[in-house]
């Protein structure tokens, strides 16, 4: 079991501490001051992966569909209130009360949501409820052929071994049928110490993991249901594990929950984070998003690997060697310091969510921008700032949505 260091009330420990409480603040609706720049600002149709965007905005709970020129086909929307109408208010923790975290969509125009920190709902294409499970769901999900869901899920409790008097929010995969009643659940930490020999034996929680900041001590951020795509590397690869990533520790793992264990784990190596946006050490803090990609390799969005800027890697998970990365650049930086997401289109170029700046944007293998997305939505008090984007996915062109409030023709795509 984890244990807390000891508390000696030296600088490094107080550093620490500060670290520990900036990973475990909560997440605001906006930061960026808005500019005199368009929703959609570049856009290569030769070039980008047409198709539709399906992103949630922090301004409100709702998610948007739009096509790739910035117009809205449909909005869902419904707040906390409507979801849990008899829950003391008291109980809405803070701003994740106000949009929703994650959404899917399903093809019949159906949306899951989650309220982060209070549960996952359900709504049809009018954004009528159709159920809300009170579950403490957060962060990330995936829906399965057979409509069972995976969600990260997580409760609050003593756990004496890690700290005597601190309660720890306990992450959990949660198993969930189509109608939100949860089937089973597995402790990410529980499997974290069931874990075998070799490589994931060498990774040990260091004394500033567990510096307890309201008792997040992973702040697991990502689920990912594995396919075969890379199985032929190693068996911990194989389909039905799950890989997550873990903020707080930065860490990434794979979980195999039929055997209930770890199979697979790398942290990134400590150290001087290399400058310049042309190295390519692979070096990463506070990532989200891992995923497998074709061929293999783990595409992973690194927040602050380097010293003011993020990093998208593609990297091979056993070797780490790096395939490639993109910093952005002096004139185009690119940085968000909490969320964002990364995915690897059908025609090989990436799609990025710098979420703290409201920012969503295609960039080709070149790392050319060929698509960029500022969310026109605002934030604040005064609505001063651009609203965040939690995250901005990209739908197949062919993906159904006829039921749209504007539904027209889908575009062609550019392989």
């Amino acid at each position: 079991m984890v244990r807390l260091p000891n508390q000696t009330q030296d600088s490094s420990v107080e550093e620490s501490r500060d670290v520990a409480r900036l990973r475990t603040l909560g997440y605001v609706a906006g930061s960026r001051a808005p500019g005199s720049f368009d929703a959609v600002t570049v856009y290569d149709p030769a070039q980008s992966y047409a198709g539709l965007n399906f992103y949630v905005s922090a301004h409100a709970p709702v998610a948007i569909l739009m096509d790739m020129k910035g117009e809205v086909l449909h909005r869902w929307e419904l707040p906390v209130t409507r979801a849990w109408p008899d829950m003391p208010a008291d109980q809405f923790q803070g701003e994740t009360k106000e949009f929703w975290r994650r959404a899917y969509l399903f093809e019949n125009g159906d949306v899951l949501a989650i309220f982060a920190g209070i549960g996952l709902i359900k709504v049809d294409r009018n954004s009528n409820l159709i159920w809300a499970a009170r579950n403490g769901a957060h962060h990330d999900l995936e829906v399965l052929p057979s409509g069972d869901i995976y969600v990260l899920t997580r409760r609050t409790r003593l756990v004496p071994e890690i700290h005597p008097e601190t309660p720890i929010r306990m992450d959990y995969i949660s198993l969930l049928d189509s109608q939100g009643q949860t089937k089973r659940e597995y402790s990410v930490l529980d499997l974290l110490e069931r874990r075998p020999g070799g490589e994931l034996a060498k990774i040990e929680f260091r004394p500033e993991d567990v510096v307890l900041v309201e008792g997040d001590l992973l702040h697991t951020n990502t689920l990912c249901v594995l396919d075969d795509r890379a199985a032929h590397l190693s068996p911990a690869f194989a389909p039905g594990n799950i890989l997550v990533s873990m903020r707080n520790i930065s860490m990434i793992a794979v979980l195999d929950l039929e055997n209930e264990q770890a199979v697979w784990g790398l942290r990134s190596p400590r150290g001087d984070s290399p400058q310049g946006a042309n190295r390519a050490e692979l070096v990463f803090e506070l990532q989200h998003d891992p995923q497998i990609v074709a061929g293999g390799n783990l595409l992973l969005f690194d927040n602050l690997g380097q010293e003011g800027r993020s990093t998208i890697w593609e990297f091979h998970p056993l070797t780490r060697e790096v395939a490639w990365f993109y910093r952005g650049t002096e004139e185009r930086p690119f940085f968000t310091e909490f969320c964002g997401t990364v995915q690897r289109l059908p025609n090989g170029n990436t799609l990025i969510t710098e979420s703290e700046n409201g920012r969503a944007f295609e960039v080709s293998p070149e790392k050319e921008i060929v698509w960029e997305f500022y969310n026109p939505e605002r934030a604040g008090e005064d609505g001063q700032f651009i609203a965040m984007i939690p995250e901005l996915w990209r739908l197949p062109p062919d993906f159904p949505h006829d039921w749209a409030d504007s539904a027209p023709a889908a575009e062609t795509s550019v392989e």
